[in-house]
């Protein structure tokens, strides 16, 4: 298997994300970029957990997807096959890290330190993995999908990565097994030829370079799937509690959440003018209800008007105005809750030894006059 250099390809196809010092490529998007309803790509943040395979377009087609295990026929299919045999799917959803905010956290030098810009709204196109697990034919034991894929961890050779997910989220009609982003073939950096995506659970359960989904009898135990990887405790931590590894559990669902895309942090705005802010809300499986907004720096608040929901899993764009802006420094904060009444946190109140699911509240700050 030959290597790609991803970091020349971010800088040739993505020269406006911030590359974070890590040996594998992460490489967060400026809040501002975010503020189209639809991802570019080119402004979608790349997350590898190893080597990035090189696959050229032409070979893509015949990138081959084998489904085994706990089924009654394993099956194979090219990309060109899945794109021939099942009906296409289209899903818009977010796809976030579940690091995502993690630089809020006190300690975690040596991680992935995102800030708030590993998220995106994206057009996945593909075919259901409901349609194919249909072909194949579930056996009762299947109770759990472990996911395959070439990319290996740079300083090992060992494979980087192995998610799973429950079989009835497998069977969801929202999960795909995507061969294009926004229209177009799916891009190398986002998993091209093929990747599972699972809208809803944190990115990493939407695998890149798709080769084997194996159906299991139990819980997957691959690669990222243990040792505290992507689980969060039972009971909310603080920083220096000490804590029980056995009390933590698998992520299946990620918080509400907010984004300013505009104005931009640092703005400059000219007395007599009103001042907007708006940017995304978005939530897991348990839907969005609004997002409200200061301008005072979180001392009083007002409800954003909302926009359409295009999908399920999708972000909604809000604004809200302030009318008559006092001159001065000024502090701008979103804050979105869910239909269950739950809130993002002001600040950083809990903590895991991780770093996961920091949905702390974004602010940005400028001058008027």
């Amino acid at each position: 298997m030959q290597w790609m250099d991803e970091r020349a390809l971010v800088a040739a196809t993505k020269p406006a994300l911030v590359v974070l010092e890590t040996p594998e490529l992460n490489a967060e998007t400026p809040a501002h970029l975010l503020d189209d309803d639809i991802t570019p790509a080119a402004l979608l943040f790349a997350r590898n957990a190893g080597t990035m395979p090189l696959v050229t377009p032409a070979e893509a087609p015949d990138w081959t997807l084998t489904i085994d295990g706990f089924v009654r026929t394993p099956r194979q299919w090219t990309v060109a096959a899945l794109r021939r045999e099942f009906e296409p799917a289209t899903q818009v959803a977010v796809l976030e890290c579940a690091g995502n905010g993690r630089a809020y956290f006190p300690d975690f030098a040596g991680v992935v330190l995102w800030h708030h810009g590993a998220v995106g709204c994206v057009r996945w196109t593909g075919v259901r993995l409901a349609d194919l697990l249909g072909a194949c034919g579930l056996r009762p034991e299947a109770v759990y999908t472990a996911h395959h894929s070439p990319d290996v961890y740079v300083d090992t050779g060992t494979p980087a990565i192995s998610r799973g997910i429950p079989v009835a989220k497998a069977l969801a009609p929202e999960t795909l097994i995507a061969f294009e982003l926004n229209g177009e073939p799916l891009p190398p950096l986002h998993g091209g030829p093929l990747r599972i995506v699972v809208p809803g659970y944190p990115g990493a359960a939407s695998q890149k370079w798709l080769t084997r989904i194996e159906l299991r009898d139990r819980e997957h135990d691959g690669e990222r799937m243990l040792d505290g990887h992507y689980r969060m405790p039972h009971m909310p931590l603080r920083y220096g509690d000490t804590f029980d590894p056995a009390a933590f559990e698998i992520i299946t669902d990620m918080p509400v959440r907010s984004l300013i895309t505009f104005p931009q942090d640092g703005f400059v705005g000219p007395r007599g003018v009103p001042l907007m802010a708006r940017g995304h809300g978005w939530s897991g499986h348990v839907p969005l209800a609004k997002v409200e907004v200061s301008f005072d720096g979180a001392r009083s608040w007002r409800e954003a008007a909302l926009g359409p929901l295009p999908q399920r899993f999708a972000w909604r764009r809000f604004e809200a105005v302030l009318a008559d802006p006092p001159a001065g420094a000024v502090e701008i904060v979103a804050r979105a809750t869910d239909i269950e009444g739950r809130s993002q946190p002001l600040d950083s109140v809990s903590w895991n030894p991780r770093g996961y699911l920091n949905n702390l509240c974004h602010r940005v700050r400028g001058t008027i006059g």
